[in-house]
């Protein structure tokens, strides 16, 4: 049996290049959660959430195990945790806000606050 070595030691002939990428990739790990790891990142539990929502603990379960929604369902329980959803497409030299999700949100009648931001521009 080996003896055990510290983190340091297994790690300190890693090239530079190597740590550059595991450090992006724990960067993108960072950056990306379920919704069940989102709530629980902003300390809500189930039952909290569907009170905010006027649901079932049963329903907040079934949304945060679905694969497939409504953007509707999607941005109601963002916002319930206080969020604001944005969909974007990303390209390889570029991302692109699509703006028809968060125009729906401030139209009467479809569930919106009337509170849109005005979109920045970049030049």
């Amino acid at each position: 049996m080996r003896g055990s070595r510290s983190f340091t030691e297994l790690t300190k002939d890693i090239s530079p290049e190597r740590r550059g990428r595991i450090d992006q990739r724990k960067e993108q790990l960072r950056q990306e959660m379920t919704l069940a790891e989102l709530r629980k990142a902003f300390s809500l539990t189930q039952d909290t959430l569907a009170k905010t929502l006027n649901v079932k603990q049963a329903e907040i379960s079934k949304i945060e195990n679905r694969a497939d929604m409504l953007m509707s369902t999607l941005r109601n329980f963002v916002q319930a945790m206080g969020g604001d959803l944005e969909v974007r497409a990303v390209f390889s030299d570029r991302a692109i806000e699509i703006s028809t999700f968060s125009s729906l949100a401030d139209k009467p009648g479809k569930g919106g606050t009337g509170n849109k931001k005005q979109p920045t521009v970049e030049a």
